[in-house]
């Protein structure tokens, strides 16, 4: 009988992994973009990010650029949510309405009373940029996609940190420092709080908050705050006033400050 011949198995190769080196460790994530279809950009700002001259978004705050495309901010900040704010109120007995999107006011002439709707939309990625839009028109529809691209329109970024005394947290989950903004009557003061306080604040300057990317903030207002238009601009003004105020070098690493977005290994 003939004998059968025994053949090894073979053995699998081992998979190296490749550790990243300090230099690629240190490498800024670039920010995903999505050019939206059928695009056709008009300004030069727009042919720019279109051809792939400008690819972040700091490029074009950094350098005092305008923006009048909404497409722009959805070409560079792909992961943008918007959310309306409730700023109206529908009729209800003896002032109990609920809370609605569209503040509505009419006027009143020979041919009978015209209706116009406003409405505030705020945009943000959850990673410091953030947006706010005002959006007025005589019909609703009409009015919300104006406020959502006015918001678009109106981007900015802020400065986060962790900048309270009751936490040794290096996270930066709140902002450095207080700030405080002002319209009308009303008057807003942003403090920073320790981590897990979470966002103690009206709700809805508690949502433009969230969609920047902070987590944890006292806050103190003053004024007539049911007027919710006047207290959301006082909170946007508060929140520019993080990218302008200066901050010594030796402040930054204590703070733990991050301008814009949070820049991660890729390890992490």
């Amino acid at each position: 009988m003939p004998k059968k011949k025994i053949t090894k198995k073979e053995e699998p190769e081992e998979l190296v992994v490749l550790e990243p080196t300090d230099e690629e460790s240190t490498k800024p994530i670039p920010e995903e973009t999505s050019i939206p279809e059928n695009w056709q950009p008009k300004t030069e700002l727009g042919k720019k990010v279109k051809s792939g001259e400008i690819t972040n978004m700091d490029q074009i705050l950094d350098n005092g650029m305008t923006i009048l495309e909404p497409e722009i901010v959805d070409s560079l900040l792909a992961e943008l949510d918007s959310e309306l704010l409730l700023i109206g109120q529908a009729k209800g007995k003896f002032g109990g309405g609920q809370r609605r999107i569209f503040r509505q006011t009419q006027k009143k002439t020979r041919e009978g009373n015209k209706p116009k709707f406003t409405t505030l939309a705020v945009v943000g990625n959850k990673n410091g940029y953030i947006g706010i839009g005002i959006g007025k028109s005589k019909e609703t529809v009409p009015a919300r996609e104006k406020a959502i691209k006015n918001a678009k329109l109106n981007i900015f970024k802020i400065t986060r940190g962790a900048g309270s005394w009751a936490s040794n947290s290096k996270e930066p989950t709140s902002i450095p420092y207080a700030v405080e903004g002002k319209v009308g009557s009303v008057k807003i003061k942003l403090m920073p709080a320790p981590k897990g306080k979470g966002l103690c604040v009206e709700k809805e300057c508690g949502k433009i908050l969230a969609l920047a990317g902070i987590k944890d903030v006292w806050a103190k207002t003053e004024g007539q705050t049911k007027n919710k238009i006047n207290l959301i601009t006082a909170c946007e003004k508060a929140l520019r006033n993080l990218i302008s105020t200066k901050t010594r070098p030796q402040d930054i690493e204590t703070l733990s400050i991050q301008e814009g977005r949070l820049r991660l290994p890729e390890n992490e």
